[in-house]
């Protein structure tokens, strides 16, 4: 099993890179760092000043939102990270995010997300394999720009920059037909929601396709108080990060066995009753996010808690006897 270790700097009114932490996972053999975006800090800067401090532990995204850039800008920011961390470093999570943060945020059209993910992963595919100058003409994104207010003078151009390494892809996806595409065009899939039988078997056979899901690990003697500080940002965002028609952490709710309560929970949220919110998410929910507890009570819930097919964990750790203990349990440490 690849572990990753994942950074919340999104979540934080300061920046601060846990620089040790971060080295510490590098030594133990943890496969990557992975960092996020939502409307504050970006998740390619940080990547970028880790790339100065690390060796080889791979610096990933989950994810980037699609609406923050253009596609041939992700592709550059990608090329330059990746180049200023040596190559083969860098892997490119994408997601979509939802209409609340695309419209109010970044000022782009919800419209279609399957029809738009295609176009964008296509043409940052064409930018990064640099086999020519880069043109699309698909259904929400045309390359050059032809649209309203164009002039007409846009044309192809390929990248000036050469990739020092192949940059893999990977989408974050939940609904059905945004994981086809995961599995159609990219290397790598960060689920929304992975229900417990697993990876689909068309999924799970692609060759050298990996799927990362994610935890948290607390060491405590108080598992109940770990679950129950989980509730308020869980109910938050089940019940409050989207609309009654959109919101993919419910969906993603409903997808691991909690339709009902997932169901629940929004409607306390929209009501104003958020205690009652928290108070509705589900112990056993809770626990499929978390690794709590003795050192003994994680290692025998460690057995079989990967959801079949998953190539790999991102855990969320504070502690550095938590980072040691996954690295014992997914046998990753390298060191003597």
């Amino acid at each position: 099993m690849k572990l990753g270790l994942r950074l919340e700097l999104y979540r934080s009114a300061d920046l601060a890179v846990p620089v040790d932490t971060v080295r510490r996972a590098e030594a133990l053999g943890y496969h990557s760092v992975w960092t996020a975006e939502a409307y504050g800090s970006d998740a390619l800067s940080p990547l970028a000043y880790l790339a100065a401090v690390t060796d080889r532990i791979k610096l990933g995204t989950a994810v980037v939102q699609l609406a923050a850039r253009p596609p041939a800008t992700l592709a550059m920011h990608a090329m330059t990270v990746d180049a200023l961390a040596g190559g083969n470093r860098l892997i490119l999570g994408i997601g979509v995010s939802g209409p609340q943060i695309v419209e109010g945020w970044y000022g782009q059209p919800w419209g279609k997300p399957n029809l738009r993910l295609r176009d964008y992963v296509t043409i940052l595919r064409k930018v990064l394999d640099r086999k020519e100058p880069v043109a699309h003409d698909g259904p929400e994104i045309q390359l050059p720009y032809r649209g309203p207010g164009s002039i007409g003078q846009g044309k192809p151009l390929k990248s000036i920059m050469h990739p020092v390494a192949p940059i893999p892809i990977w989408l974050a996806a939940g609904a059905p037909r945004n994981t086809a595409l995961a599995a159609e065009l990219c290397e790598g899939w960060l689920p929304m929601g992975l229900p417990p039988e697993g990876v689909p078997a068309d999924i799970g056979a692609k060759d050298g396709f990996d799927v990362f899901t994610g935890t948290t690990v607390t060491i405590t003697d108080d598992v109940k108080g770990v679950l129950d500080a989980m509730r308020p940002l869980t109910a938050m965002y089940v019940g409050g990060m989207g609309s009654e028609s959109h919101n993919y952490h419910r969906d993603a709710m409903a997808r691991r066995g909690f339709p009902e309560e997932a169901d629940r929970i929004g409607e306390l949220w929209r009501a104003g009753r958020k205690e009652e919110a928290q108070a509705a998410v589900p112990e056993e929910y809770l626990e499929q996010s978390a690794l709590a507890g003795s050192p003994k009570r994680i290692r025998e819930r460690w057995e079989g808690y990967a959801p079949p097919g998953v190539t790999g964990m991102i855990i969320g750790a504070h502690q550095p006897e938590a980072l040691e203990l996954m690295a014992d349990l997914a046998g990753t440490r390298e060191e003597n």
